[in-house]
């Protein structure tokens, strides 16, 4: 079967943009421009294919295990290939992006969200519209035009998760699995967590880093820190940058750009906007009025 890797090799087509090499976990996104007149099979793949079509309208006839549909492709609309099977395909394809999803992530799902699963397997769909994997490809197409940031490894893990999660739930073959017993988080697993944050926010967290510390997978950490601190992991971190920012500010003679990045800030532009979102201002301009209170003069009392 062919893997993620080596289906740049397998195919002539390329992508005009993709998520490749930026370090990113969870699932690889292709973009791929329209191709007309096209014949072509292939042989299965080692993971499972979401396309979605985000814009542009073809005829495509795909074949896969044994069937043939022929449809129109137009603006959001989606087809999904599961793992191992081949597939053939002729006509023409829209604008795609192609999210690829190791079966693993799926897995990790299904262990989190029931354990009378035994077998996890996505159905071979042809073509369907569906809101929610719409929402999480645009999202990550969104992700991908912005200038690189720490805490897109946060986001893109989280969508990753919901993506297999979405699969799991709306694409299984067998249905959606029984529900686990449920679990929270300790204290001392919160104190942990917490205290890995606070440790590291000059550089990127992932959700690998702390679900590891939780000893459980991404996807139940995202449910299980959320339960716990009422907002997500990657806000929680995020708030814990800007409090941190607003101490170096307050209590520090370093500049904006050296607390930006102090802060896990990939530059001052970005950090002066999520600043703003939280406190309700620029950072220069709670610098000013931290400068105010700290230079105002007393005046002696008199006798």
């Amino acid at each position: 079967m062919i893997s993620i890797d080596e289906i740049l090799h397998a195919r002539p087509q390329q992508p005009i943009a993709t998520t490749r090499g930026r370090g990113w976990g969870g699932v690889t996104v292709d973009v791929h421009r329209p191709y007309f007149d096209c014949a072509e099979s292939y042989a299965g793949l080692d993971h499972h294919l979401v396309c979605y079509c985000p814009s542009g309208r073809a005829t495509l006839i795909q074949r896969r295990a044994g069937t043939v549909h022929r449809g129109i492709v137009s603006a959001g609309t989606s087809y999904i290939m599961p793992a191992g099977y081949d597939s053939a395909w002729e006509g023409d394809s829209g604008r795609t992006v192609r999210l690829r999803v190791p079966p693993g992530l799926v897995e990790r799902a299904a262990e989190q969200l029931g354990h009378h699963c035994v077998q996890v397997e996505i159905s071979n769909v042809f073509l369907v519209r569906d809101p929610v994997i719409e929402q999480f490809a645009r999202s990550l197409l969104l992700e991908m035009d912005l200038k690189a940031h720490p805490a897109q490894a946060l986001i893109v893990d989280s969508i990753s998760n919901a993506l297999a999660a979405h699969l799991l739930r709306s694409y299984s073959v067998f249905g959606a699995p029984e529900c686990a017993p449920d679990r929270s988080l300790g204290q001392l697993e919160i104190a942990r967590l917490t205290e890995f944050i606070e440790d590291n926010l000059d550089r990127p967290i992932c959700l690998d880093d702390l679900a590891n510390i939780a000893n459980v997978s991404r996807f139940h950490l995202s449910r299980l820190f959320k339960r716990a601190m009422g907002v997500t992991a990657i806000c929680f971190v995020e708030q814990c940058r800007i409090r941190r920012a607003q101490s170096l500010i307050a209590e520090t003679n370093l500049s904006l750009a050296e607390i930006a990045l102090e802060t896990g800030f990939a530059d001052q532009s970005h950090f002066t906007r999520r600043f703003h979102r939280h406190v309700g201002c620029t950072p220069a301009v709670f610098a000013r009025e931290q400068g105010r209170r700290r230079t105002r003069p007393t005046h002696p009392t008199l006798a």
